[in-house]
């Protein structure tokens, strides 16, 4: 009961840090860390430790999902040069020199743990990194690369992990085995998780009860983790192939009424997921405190904070040197490069900074078996490298993008536009179609007066009387609403039902208002 009190007490916690943090233009799990880590030094906290075996699907599979579902996949081919880059190359430069430096420090460590250790803080977590950016509107190639690289690195690492932990188990794994696991592991994921998604998204648009799909979409999540990890395929390459696959079709097999609705769950799952990895850290951390002396470890993950930062900041750089050399332009002319890193220093140096540690990491340190060589230390580094990075490059970010003075291109905006257009002509030549009539001509009207606007700019004006005249009306309806319901004349289910009606009109006023 103690627990389960202090996992609610948290992520209450957790919204109200969640709440500061877009306040100050923060990541919020910069600020779920901190307190992860003040967990740790309250004496009173009970011990509690998750199975390893859980800890990956837990985490990773639903947040990794719901990234890889929104990911624009026409951006990521353009980019993927980049993507790859950051991907493979800065994880395999982050494992070996975090390798290194463990293992410098500590001679007592073997290869495989520290390599082990090395794969764990490796992989970024964009969401932190985009979370602010959003916020600030940066070039949407900064966003891409950064959200594109979080879908595959976490995939490069862990399968480097696995083979780490497994190495510090049964002895040396050769160089070849890797190489071609790796490559078996890739294929095997990538059919695997379009059979997968033919099946599920069969199986999706013939539910009609939003919460047997919302329940059927976790479900068929950890089912897709599960079914990879059992066959010894990479569950993380399998769940990212699987939500591409799977996003395209589902904007024409599910309807509003389901997708609404369900994308709120998710991002609520997301959340409470974020929140409850750093209070198991901090279980857990506890437990470290008090059976070890932590102390003689904070020399160690200050220098893998060092070299992961590090690593991180001269790849990037390399990569944009090397990129920007490669498209030079010659002979008197050339086209402008489409890497993201090639763009400019000033956008290499966002990139590289933008290597805030987060929920995978975090997983993957819970995942260790619980004798594995020197857990306590990896365990300790892993979460100091996470909170190191989440609160100095995370409540720097901003700073650091004002200075740079990299602003967005207004690439989203101009194609928001043309979709708007393009989509009211579509809707406005059915609507002519279907003849006369009262009805059909005010919906004409309708389509008209937001084509006009989709068509136009500079409205502003317009646009603010409009939101207010939109704002005051549905305002007196729902005082008229309430009443109604307070003095008896209506009962509750009648009052719930025209909500529901005001809420759609509503938001239905205000896109039209704001197109």
């Amino acid at each position: 009961m103690v627990v389960f009190e202090i996992v609610i007490a948290l992520l209450l916690g957790g919204v109200v840090l969640a709440a500061i943090a877009r306040r100050i233009a923060t990541p919020y799990p910069a600020l779920v860390a901190i307190a992860g880590a003040a967990l740790a030094l309250f004496p009173s906290v009970p011990s509690l430790v998750l199975d390893p075996e859980l800890a990956l699907a837990l985490f990773v599979a639903p947040v990794l999902l719901d990234a890889a579902f929104d990911a624009s996949q026409r951006d990521l081919r353009r980019n993927w040069r980049a993507v790859v880059s950051l991907a493979l190359g800065a994880v395999v430069l982050t494992v070996l020199v975090v390798a290194v430096v463990a293992h410098a420090l500590v001679p007592g460590l073997p290869w495989a743990a520290a390599i082990a250790l090395g794969a764990i803080v490796a992989p970024p977590d964009a969401a932190a990194a985009t979370a602010v950016l959003k916020q600030l509107r940066p070039p949407n190639r900064l966003l891409v690369v950064l959200e594109g690289e979080s879908l595959f690195n976490d995939a490069s690492a862990l399968l480097i992990y696995r083979f780490a932990v497994g190495a510090a188990a049964t002895g040396f794994v050769s160089g070849w085995t890797f190489t071609g696991t790796l490559v078996a592991v890739s294929a095997g994921s990538i059919v695997l998780a379009f059979v997968l998604a033919r099946v599920v998204g069969f199986i999706v648009p013939r539910i009609h009860d939003i919460a047997s799909v919302v329940v059927f979409q976790f479900c068929s999540t950890f089912a897709v983790w599960v079914l990879a990890e059992r066959l010894h395929l990479s569950g993380i390459l399998t769940v990212v192939v699987f939500a591409m696959a799977l996003s395209r079709p589902s904007a024409q097999t599910i309807s509003a009424r389901v997708r609404v609705p369900s994308y709120a769950v998710w991002e609520l799952a997301v959340f409470v997921l974020n929140v409850l990895a750093f209070i198991l850290v901090g279980f857990q951390l506890r437990q470290i405190v008090v059976r070890t002396e932590w102390k003689q470890y904070l020399g160690v993950a200050a220098a893998v904070c060092i070299a992961v930062i590090v690593a991180r900041l001269l790849w990037v750089s390399g990569a944009a040197y090397i990129s920007r050399w490669r498209c030079r332009p010659r002979g008197g002319g050339g086209d402008v490069p489409q890497d993201v890193v090639s763009l400019s220093g000033r956008a290499a140096w966002v990139v590289g900074w933008c290597g805030m540690r987060g929920t995978v990491t975090l997983a993957a340190a819970l995942a260790l078996p619980v004798n594995f060589p020197h857990r306590d230390l990896i365990f300790f580094t892993a979460f100091a490298v996470v909170l190191v990075t989440l609160v100095v490059q995370g409540m720097t970010l901003r700073p650091l993008l004002a200075w740079l003075d990299v602003q967005d291109d207004g690439t989203v905006e101009r194609e928001v536009q043309l979709a708007r257009v393009e989509a009211l002509r579509a809707a406005l030549d059915a609507a002519n179609a279907c003849g006369g009539g009262e009805s059909v001509d005010l919906l004409r009207r309708r389509y008209e007066l937001r084509l006009r606007r989709a068509e136009q700019s500079g409205l502003d004006d317009v646009d603010a009387r409009d939101l207010e005249v939109v704002r005051i009306a549905t305002a007196a309806e729902r005082r008229r609403l309430v009443e109604l319901r307070d003095d008896g004349t209506i009962g509750d289910t009648a009052f719930q039902r025209v909500e529901q009606e005001l809420d759609v009109r509503e938001l239905e006023l205000l896109e039209v208002a704001e197109a």
